[in-house]
């Protein structure tokens, strides 16, 4: 596998080298003009030395600077190949791969929207092999397991499974399980995995954005509308700047946001399949100088690219349903955090709407019986 990964990064391996090679041939110089300024007698030409050695060793350090950033960018597009080509590590190790695991390897190339989402026994009991082949598998292809196996895969199909795959892959993943223990614990994973990956300096930057921006623009499509709507009943309540995006036309979105400006603030919501729409806007907004906050599934999701703080929510892309519950979750903790970081204002709000809400009979008053 290291043969293959070299041949097909030998471009980006071999520019690695040429900083080594060239520090390598300059310490020693830098040594000999060292010595030289031990061995020099005269003042002036001590000082001359002193001059050229200093600017000599200025120079080798930041290009021994500059050449650790480079390879650290070049290790970068190595690692995001490998994680682009499980495909074709595949087909690559498929000749030195055991009759068991040619059979997963088969399995995985033509159905990799569903396996993603299968469990080691689960693939193995489809496949017709034993549980630790399949985990011992993922050990040969040079993953740490079988759960960063599955990762991969499911990063690989990440936006591109159909309503009709999703259903596929939901009827697979159920069978004959009981549908609401099923449904109710993959929703409790996600807020568990949420919570251990989202950024709480992003959170956090999140937060001090809304409460420092002029004007709060809110903007989710389709069924991250749902979120939009829910964040923006709140934040109207708490702010007197809040604009919830129209999204009936592709061309109301931009004439609302025609007047955005850089002390102003838009929330990007979107989980897979992306919205364009979305995506758009923020890049839109980005352009004019505006903070930009994204809501999204993954740091791989392309509006974390246009975002500057990213709130990372997990969300089940293996149903046709989107489990929005983990999203839902962490807006309800940013509208309490950011009405915390302005207490005063809040209590005052709401202490103003429970005098409407009494005067023009909101809710249903229960009388003791």
């Amino acid at each position: 596998m290291l043969k293959s990964i070299l041949k097909k990064n030998r471009k980006a391996f071999l520019l690695s080298l040429i900083p080594v090679v060239i520090v390598g041939i300059m310490a020693p110089l830098r040594s000999y003009i060292m010595q030289l300024l031990i061995d020099s007698s005269g003042r002036q030409e001590l000082l001359e030395r002193c001059l050229v050695a200093a600017v000599f060793s200025l120079g080798v350090f930041l290009f021994e600077w500059g050449s650790k950033k480079s390879q650290t960018i070049v290790v970068r597009r190595i690692e995001k190949n490998l994680r682009n080509d499980l495909m074709g590590r595949l087909q690559t190790s498929l000749a030195k791969f055991s009759k068991s695991q040619k059979q997963i390897a088969r399995y995985i190339m033509d159905h990799y929207d569903k396996a993603a989402f299968m469990t080691a026994s689960r693939l193995g009991q489809t496949v017709g092999v034993s549980e630790s082949t399949v985990v011992r598998f993922a050990t040969e292809l040079g993953y740490d397991g079988y759960p960063h196996l599955q990762r991969a895969l499911q990063e690989m199909i990440r936006n591109k499974l159909t309503s009709v795959q999703r259903m596929e892959v939901t009827n697979d993943r159920m069978g004959n399980r009981d549908v609401l223990q099923s449904v109710l614990s993959t929703d409790i994973d996600k807020i568990r995995m949420t919570l251990d990956e989202l950024d709480r300096e992003a959170f956090q930057g999140a937060v001090e954005a809304i409460l420092q921006g002029r004007r709060i623009y809110i903007l989710g499509v389709r069924s991250s509308g749902a979120l939009a709507n829910f964040l923006g009943f709140y934040f109207s309540m708490l702010f007197e700047n809040v604009c919830l995006l129209n999204t009936n036309g592709v061309s109301e979105v931009f004439e609302q946001l025609m007047h955005i400006r850089p002390e102003d603030v838009l929330i990007g919501i979107s989980f897979p399949r992306y919205s364009r729409r979305t995506l758009s806007a923020m890049r839109y907004s980005k352009d004019r100088g505006a903070q930009v906050i994204a809501l999204t599934d993954s740091r791989l999701s392309p509006l974390a690219r246009c975002a500057d703080h990213v709130l990372i929510a997990k969300s089940d892309m293996a149903s046709f349903v989107d489990s929005l519950v983990a999203p839902l979750s962490v807006l309800n903790a940013l509208i309490v955090a950011v009405g915390m970081g302005r207490q005063k204002e809040t209590e005052q709000t709401f202490d103003r709407l429970e005098h409407f809400w009494e005067e023009y009979g909101v809710y249903e008053k229960l009388e003791d019986e």
